[in-house]
């Protein structure tokens, strides 16, 4: 616990600045997170077994540098380029496929590495490359207070409430800790909290709109962490890093906001 909340305090006190900076600062940060999520897929794509520091080396090789390029391109270097969106997609399948088929000679491993690759370069850099375009609003600053509030304030609260109060398990298949008490608690503190931010910052949300916006971004929240948890099971890994302690790595930490910032996202660019 006193990890944690050490780690979340130091966290806070890096990004709020940043945030509160804008712009290139911004799509600099998203882009050291991508780094660092990319390195830990490729330690979950290496799995275990013989030759785990060739295939690691491997992986990081493809997977971070393809994954902060390919952030890049859709935060900030497809404005006014000349190439097609085809063709990010094309050198992620490429570069994912191309790597193991060559490279692995065991054609099963090549295979769910060729997978791996691609879904990686797809589920950390696209999904957070919707965070620049929410920060470069003209309320944009506290638009990230409210996602972030959303997302982080729900996993507290869900944390505690399940901790002080949980009984009944939510998904225990694939999260055994998590329980419909929590989820619960998370969903009440995130939809208040949220709501609070938005009206005392002047967000064009009202009372209602905020509350059931929050809501349903905690819900998504919840999804992304079970996500996560999912392929950590299959896989079998237990944290996907060290870099939070009392958090595990960065994916640990952002598997909620991969899901929650594309959906409010499309909900700001839909209203």
């Amino acid at each position: 616990m006193r990890n944690r909340i050490i780690a979340a305090a130091v966290g806070l006190a890096i990004v709020l600045p940043i945030l509160r900076e804008g712009g290139g600062w911004v799509v600099a940060l998203v882009a050291f997170v991508v780094g660092v999520g990319m390195d830990e897929w490729a330690v979950m794509v290496a799995g275990e077994g013989e030759g785990v520091p060739a295939r690691r080396l491997r992986a990081r090789l493809v997977l971070i540098p393809m994954g902060v390029l390919a952030f890049w391109w859709v935060a900030v270097g497809a404005k006014g380029s000349a190439l097609p969106p085809e063709a990010l997609l094309l050198a992620i399948v490429g570069v994912g496929f191309l790597v193991p088929m060559f490279a692995e000679p065991d054609v099963r491993r090549a295979g769910d590495e060729a997978v791996k690759n691609v879904a990686g370069l797809v589920y950390v850099p696209l999904l957070l490359a919707t965070l620049i375009p929410i920060r470069a609003r003209e309320d944009g600053l506290w638009m990230m207070a409210f996602l972030l509030a959303a997302t982080w304030l729900g996993d507290t609260g869900a944390y505690f409430a399940g901790r002080f109060f949980g009984r009944h398990k939510l998904f225990p298949r694939i999260s055994p800790n998590k329980t419909v008490e929590g989820a619960i608690g998370g969903l009440v503190v995130s939809a208040f909290g949220s709501a609070a931010i938005a009206r005392a910052s002047g967000l064009p949300f009202t009372v209602l709109e905020a509350v059931l916006l929050a809501a349903v971004l905690d819900v998504a929240g919840i999804v992304g962490d079970l996500a996560e948890s999912m392929l950590k099971r299959a896989w079998g890994v237990k944290d996907s890093g060290w870099i939070m302690p009392g958090h595990g790595g960065i994916l640990d930490r952002i598997d909620s906001l991969l899901f929650t910032a594309p959906l409010l996202w499309a909900w700001l660019a839909l209203r």
